[in-house]
């Protein structure tokens, strides 16, 4: 990364959980030019499937460019 741009990032929450949800969140941001950058899943105790996922993504944006879209 050269000294004009900086790290942006996004955290999005997912809930419901599932294979459509996940998908559906990664496709959008992605389209949006945002790269996965982790997973993180919320249990609830006695339960084997989490309740919720918060999914972080980051983009590089150039100085000087267009400031962070509302997407």
């Amino acid at each position: 990364m050269s000294d004009g741009s900086q790290i942006r990032y996004k955290v999005v929450e997912v809930s419901p959980v599932a294979e459509e949800t996940l998908e559906k969140t990664l496709n959008e941001r992605a389209a949006e030019g945002w790269g996965i950058e982790s997973v993180h899943f919320v249990m609830r105790e006695g339960s084997h499937r989490p309740t919720m996922a918060y999914l972080f993504f980051t983009r590089v944006r150039e100085r000087g460019g267009p400031g962070p879209s509302a997407g």
